[in-house]
This record gives C-alpha cells, structure tokens and sequence, in this order.
C-alpha cells in the first residue's frame, strides 16, 4: 500500500494534464488546512525515497521488460474494468475488455505483450468509484490520504468496492506478503514511469495536483467526453 500511495501522487498528475482544459466541477475541499499537510508528508516520503528508488529501477530495467511489466498489470485489471463496464451497462466496452484478456493472457503471453490493441480491442479501464459517477453519486469531499495521496470520498468507497471483487492483481499471491509485493511492484512501475511527469508540475503543487485529478476523475466517469483543443495533444493516460 506504501509505494501505490506515493504513485498516486504523481500518477494522478499526467492522467490530469489529458482533461486540463475542462475545469472539474466543483474543487470540494473543506478539509484543506489538514489535506495539505498529509500532501507535505506523502510528498517528503516520495521525494526522498520512492524516487530514489524509481530512478535506480529506471537505471537497470531495460525498456522492454519495463513494457512488459506495466502490460502485465494492465492485462490484470481487464475482468476488473469488464465488470465495472456490465454493472454501467455497457456491455460492448465489456466485452471489448474480455477479448483483451484473453487474447493478451494467451498470445499476449500473460500479458507481457499488448497484442489485444493491435488487433483493433482498444484498451480502457473502468472502476467502481466510476460506476457510482456514471449512477449520478458525487464526488463528495477532496481528501488526500497517507501513504493513499489524493482521492474523493467516491473515488475511496469505489478502491473498496474493487478489492473486495477479488478482481484485483493484489489477489494474485499466496499471502499477504506476496500481495504486498504485488502492489510494491506495480507502484514501483509506475511511479518509474512519471518521472518525467514531474516537469508539468507548476506553481502550488498542492492546488495543481488537486486540480489535475479532479479533472482526471471527471473525464474518466465520462469516458473522455470532454471537448477541448488539448485532448489531440495529451491523450489520455490509464492508472
């Protein structure tokens, strides 16, 4: 959980900058004097540690394998993402998100190759907290986490939801050690990735990131349905 935290912080940054000219909704944050200062906590620990640790991953991963492992991941969230589609009705995403499974858990040698989007089954991912924004359930209150970084009280009940599905890679050990473990890795890929990321960040970086995963959140539960000159240029990154 420590290292997926840290992510968070960051992650949620590039996934932003894709819905940066649709401005969130509401910035609802009535918790903010204490917000920022788990946000100085997590950041420290990102800073000093996580990062350090990233850069030596980066350093000795070769790109290809650094690929894979994040294919890997995203091949695991597959069931998760088709559920999540089933339960917003939206059953040709769903099925869409089966074929990639298969495909890539098969061909795809477990994943490590992403060979389901190179024969036309786009990728796209689907959650809980998403399914409660698509039934009309607000976001609630901006909250920022230890260790977790930034959420809403949606986003925070819909995480719950997705791991008691026992759809999550977290489930794939044998214990809680190897799920630990799982999750370590993940974060750690992650986190690897975005490092780069972090010359986006301007200004407040508590304000910027706040907006910017706000912003995230609402184009995920809208599936990229926002219109603005940016989205050509930045895409759309999956968590």
């Amino acid at each position: 959980m420590y290292f997926h935290s840290l992510v968070a912080l960051i992650g949620t940054v590039t996934i932003g900058l894709a819905a940066l000219p649709a401005q969130a909704e509401e910035e609802y944050d009535p918790f903010e004097e204490t917000n920022r200062k788990i946000f100085a906590f997590n950041d420290y620990l990102d800073r000093n540690f996580f990062v350090p640790v990233a850069r030596g991953y980066n350093a000795v991963t070769p790109v290809v394998v650094d690929t894979g492992i994040t294919n890997m991941y995203q091949n695991a969230l597959d069931p998760l993402t088709s559920v999540n589609d089933v339960a917003q009705l939206k059953f040709s995403r769903a099925a869409t998100a089966v074929g990639r499974f298969l495909v890539n858990s098969t061909v795809g040698f477990f994943g490590f190759f992403d060979v389901a989007t190179h024969i036309g089954l786009p990728k796209h991912r689907e959650d809980f907290g998403q399914t409660l924004g698509y039934w009309g359930v607000g976001n609630g209150p901006y909250l920022v986490l230890p260790f977790f970084g930034p959420r809403t009280l949606r986003h925070s009940v819909g995480h719950v939801g997705d791991y008691y599905t026992g759809l999550s890679y977290t489930y794939f050990g044998d214990n809680l050690g190897e799920d630990a473990a799982m999750l370590g890795l993940k974060a750690l890929d992650l986190r690897s990735d975005l490092i780069e990321s972090e010359q986006f960040i301007t200004g407040d970086r508590y304000l910027f990131i706040r907006s910017a995963y706000l912003q995230s959140r609402e184009y995920l539960v809208n599936d990229g349905q926002v219109q603005d000159e940016f989205e050509d240029e930045f895409g759309i990154f999956d968590e």
